[in-house]
């Protein structure tokens, strides 16, 4: 059991790569659409690749999302409302009728045939209002001008127009008066109906909207059918029109049938093995390319993250509306992994998130096409993303990109730029705004994390931050030793490639440790007296050595990211502090090496490296008196040669050719500081 604990222990590492790696694979399967996938690919305007394809089973061809919604919005432009008759109403105008002819036509003032004649000149003018009965309110902006009027449970078509309207009884009693030869009686008349009539004919809004409903349920999702070996396309025959249709028919056919209850697993397990493959990839590249990234669990984790969150985006936008695929920012992966490790290493990922991404997404060939180009421009456009402008100029780019591929793509499908889609441009303008976002996402991931990125180095650099002002005011000499490295180092990285905003960060912070006995290192001493003068070498080595580690509990304190502390922790590697260890061995006592050696570890990367032979040589160069063209030539061949000698570059991934450019940049910047010149005669 111990023996198992030990060996688990032991590959803890590798154990977590493992679980990493399942975990991110069952993540993705699980985030993958339900649906087998059809065999063929295939594009509007595009020649058929394929041999003849012949119908497989009998399918039906289905209609359109904008085939059907024509017909709903024709459908509805068609249909006749319904309208309730009220009888009750107007049996209660007929009596109130009775009521009021006396008053209006009185017996007094007319005769018994008068009488007679006018009622019913009355009642024909009610009949004729009331036959088909007067609208309550004002009348629905209409296309169609029919309806249907209920009365009695029974509904009739019949004209709109053909409804009284409120307070339009005045044309009805002209045209029953001038029927009658009445026309003498119009005021008397007027005056009967004034308010007599009612309305009684009201939109019965939900016998329509169920009317429109079972219409609209009947509209049929399907024209026509393809029986089951029929010729549906040849080889090398354009994909468009009615064929397109039916190949979507047969996709949408085909992919609901595959996913059966019996074919779940194994197209579960096809998905799983080609996922597997693609994140097989992932970790092989960055064993063999990128070993320092693969060790770092952290690290992994956190490209497997970013991974997982691209395809979850994607996958649930093409869940939720496959139309607004390109929303998705992509190529905020690539600048992200660009910022935090390489361009290599961005595009890699990137390319390998899109390949996943094709299982999923409609139109897979122009999707990876689109999104692989917008990657490259992502990687060969974003520089020095500290500088706001540029990541601006690079997102103009970037959705340029996708716009001019976007339409190339158009006309290939159409054969014109007519019918373009402006709302998927809109989509890219959209996406670009969405990639802007990064910066915070980035500071958000450096938190998360622990990462540092090219931003967070900027504001370091500042020697008006609270520590280097700490430094500069505790230990001026010490602070004033760090800028003259940070020159020397940063110049050396430019020249050969390495990350020069990173070791001229670490060499501001690398001394920091000086800040609590400063008189004891010689830069910070004013005066004669010289505090190793009272002390043991041996103990006088304690402090000089201590420096680091205090460095690095100060480095922590406030909060300084691991990659700047490993500048304090290996800029002086396991080297001896080689004067007290020569005055302890000149003394005659017993000497341990051990007591007189820096903790390490010894550099184990270029910036690290470039910034011990920086610390080294600019130290010792104080000691040069009249240097002279060939004195710091020596001097830094001296140096360096004895740090190799010592193995303290075996760790670091620095050839012998960049080992001899830095030390030729040293010699040039030293020449400059010290102001050498041809001495002139006098």
């Amino acid at each position: 059991m111990r023996k198992f604990l030990d060996a688990l222990f032991k590959n803890q590492s590798l154990i977590y790569k493992y679980v990493l790696y399942t975990a991110s694979l069952c993540c993705i399967v699980f985030f993958f659409p339900k649906g087998g996938k059809f065999k063929y690919e295939f594009q509007k305007g595009k020649p058929w690749q394929y041999e003849n394809l012949y119908a497989p089973f009998d399918f039906s061809i289905k209609k359109t999302d904008a085939e059907i919604a024509d017909e709903e919005r024709s459908l509805r432009n068609d249909q006749l409302n319904y309208y309730r008759y009220d009888g009750a109403v107007a049996n209660q105008v007929y009596a109130d009728f009775d009521t009021k002819f006396p008053t209006v036509f009185p017996s007094d003032q007319f005769n018994e045939a008068q009488l007679a004649t006018l009622r019913e000149t009355g009642e024909e003018i009610l009949d004729v209002l009331y036959d088909t009965g007067i609208l309550l309110g004002t009348p629905l902006n209409k296309n169609t001008d029919q309806v249907y009027l209920v009365r009695k449970n029974e509904a009739h078509r019949i004209a709109f127009d053909e409804i009284h309207r409120a307070n339009g009884q005045g044309k009805v009693i002209n045209s029953v008066l001038q029927k009658k030869r009445l026309r003498s009686f119009s005021n008397n008349f007027q005056t009967l109906f004034a308010d007599l009539p009612k309305p009684n004919v009201s939109l019965d809004k939900n016998l329509s909207e169920r009317a429109l409903s079972e219409a609209l349920s009947k509209i049929s999702n399907t024209r026509g059918t393809v029986d089951e070996g029929k010729l549906i396309i040849a080889k090398g025959e354009v994909v468009e029109a009615e064929k397109l249709k039916i190949l979507d028919s047969l996709k949408q056919e085909y992919e609901s049938e595959l996913w059966a209850a019996n074919n779940y697993y194994f197209i579960i397990f096809g998905y799983t093995v080609l996922v597997a493959l693609v994140l097989m990839m992932l970790f092989l590249f960055l064993k063999k390319y990128r070993p320092e990234i693969y060790g770092n669990n952290v690290k992994v984790t956190f490209i497997f993250f970013n991974i997982l969150l691209m395809v979850f985006i994607t996958t649930l936008v093409v869940k939720y509306n496959e139309a607004y695929i390109f929303v998705v920012p992509l190529c905020i992966l690539p600048l992200i992994l660009k910022t935090f490790f390489d361009a290599r290493l961005g595009l890699f990922v990137h390319v390998l998130t899109v390949l996943i991404l094709g299982f999923v997404v409609p139109n897979s060939f122009e999707y990876i096409f689109l999104q692989i180009i917008a990657g490259i421009v992502t990687i060969l456009t974003v520089s020095e993303l500290y500088k706001r402008a540029n990541l601006f100029v690079s997102v103009g780019q970037i959705t340029l990109i996708y716009i001019v591929g976007y339409l190339a793509f158009h006309i290939i499908h159409e054969g014109n730029l007519d019918n373009i889609l402006w709302e998927t441009l809109g989509l890219f303008l959209l996406n670009g705004m969405i990639t802007l976002f990064a910066q915070p996402l980035i500071y958000a991931y450096e938190k998360i994390f622990g990462l540092v990125s090219d931003v967070s180095l900027l504001e370091l650099s500042d020697t008006n931050s609270r520590l280097l002002k700490e430094l500069s005011n505790k230990a001026p000499g010490t602070f004033h030793h760090s800028l003259q490295v940070a020159n020397l180092a940063e110049a050396a990285a430019n020249e050969i490639g390495a990350n020069a905003m990173l070791v001229r960060v670490g060499a501001l912070y690398h001394d920091i440790g000086k800040m609590n006995h400063p008189t004891y290192f010689t830069e910070n001493q004013i005066t004669n007296v010289n505090p190793h003068d009272e002390l043991s070498p041996k103990d006088s080595a304690k402090i000089i050595v201590n420096h680091v580690i205090e460095g690095i509990e100060i480095a922590r304190k406030n909060n300084l990211p691991d990659r700047v502390i490993d500048f304090i922790r290996s800029h002086h590697g396991t080297t001896l502090v080689y004067y007290f260890y020569k005055k302890q061995h000149e003394s005659g006592e017993m000497v341990e090496k051990d007591d007189f050696k820096y903790p390490g570890p010894i550099p184990f990367s270029k910036e690290t490296a470039i910034l011990m032979m920086a610390d080294s040589v600019e130290a010792a160069s104080k000691s040069l008196k009249n240097p002279t063209f060939l004195i710091i030539d020596e001097f830094v061949d001296k140096i360096i040669a004895g740090q190799m000698a010592a193995n303290q570059f075996l760790n670091a991934n620095i050839t012998f050719k960049e080992i001899e450019t830095i030390k030729k940049i040293f010699k040039q910047k030293l020449t400059n500081i010290y102001h050498l010149r041809v001495e002139y005669p006098e």
